[in-house]
């Protein structure tokens, strides 16, 4: 028995699951979290309960024009966050710094939690530590 071929709904180059309320599916574009997936479902008056497969075509292509018009997503938003860094790189900030030595950027404390960012691997518990005294 041959089935309908499944078309996925996709919104910015990126295939948005069938399965899933439109709320989350819409969270797999990069740039879309939850809060911006609510705020762009309420401005175009869509319930957030229903599924994507459930949606129609037109419905689909309204929300597709108004994500595209009114926000920053997937590549260009990738290339964005690559050039701000750049930047910090470039004009040799702290921040810039951090980021060049892939040591944290924004004050988190580095003496335990960075330890392989900072090549200090101990595989066990007492490996990578100076052997005991010897007992005389």
């Amino acid at each position: 028995m041959l089935h309908a071929p499944c078309t996925m709904a996709r919104i910015a180059g990126v295939n948005i699951p069938d399965d899933k309320r439109i709320e989350i599916a819409l969270t797999y574009i990069y740039g879309i979290g939850r809060p911006r997936s609510k705020q762009i479902l309420a401005a175009l008056k869509l319930g957030q309960n229903i599924r994507t497969k459930a949606m129609s075509e037109a419905d689909i292509n309204k929300l597709k024009d108004y994500i595209e018009k009114n926000f920053t997503i997937e590549g260009e938003l990738k290339h964005q966050k690559h050039s701000n860094i750049k930047r910090l790189k470039d004009i040799g900030c702290y921040r810039g710094v951090r980021h060049a030595k892939g040591l944290t950027v924004r004050g988190q404390k580095t003496k335990t939690n960075t330890r392989t960012v900072r090549g200090n691997v101990r595989k066990t518990m007492g490996s990578g530590r100076k052997p005991a005294a010897e007992k005389t």
